[in-house]
């Protein structure tokens, strides 16, 4: 993986039944009396208590491996919605830290200063909209096929261009 600080963990679930005596639970500090309980990220958790931070799902039910972030557990879909497959920047490629908020678009993750403009590299903020074209975003202005960019874009057009996009 790019960042070095994203852990994917697996989760195993382990029969509890009386070699869970003396576990402490990592999410809430209780003992584990449970039939079965889980380990994960080097700790032992309640099958209640291992969840995403972000959609709530516990862990054990929805798969075996977890990934941790900024001080964040999550799931394997909150973690490619919110740092992309990579949890790297699909512009420049460097790692986006867990606390950065980020752009995203057709499931590529962005730094917010990474989220620009092809032709005249202006940055896209919220509500602006754009063309996703190849890979390639443009403003609203240079879209292609646009007056200013005709000469420019001949080889683009008729290649897949996406219908506008809006940045949310």
């Amino acid at each position: 993986m790019v960042n070095s600080r994203v852990e994917a963990s697996a989760v195993a679930v382990t029969g509890g039944g009386g070699g869970s005596v003396g576990r402490t639970c990592a999410g809430c500090g209780g003992r584990i009396a449970d039939r079965f309980l889980l380990f994960s990220m080097e700790r032992y958790w309640h099958t209640r208590c291992l969840k995403c931070s972000c959609c709530h799902a516990q862990l054990g039910e929805i798969g075996t491996t977890c990934y941790s972030k900024g001080g964040m557990i999550l799931c394997k879909n909150d973690y490619i919605r919110l740092f992309g497959h990579s949890g790297a920047c699909s512009a420049c490629g460097q790692s986006i830290p867990a606390s950065e908020m980020v752009m995203r678009a057709q499931g590529n993750v962005y730094h917010l200063k990474c989220f620009t403009c092809a032709t005249c590299r202006n940055r896209l903020v919220p509500g602006d909209r754009f063309h996703y074209v190849n890979g390639t975003i443009f403003c609203e202005h240079d879209r292609p096929g646009g007056a200013l960019l005709s000469s420019h874009l001949t080889s683009l057009q008729g290649n897949g261009m996406m219908p506008d996009q809006k940045v949310c």
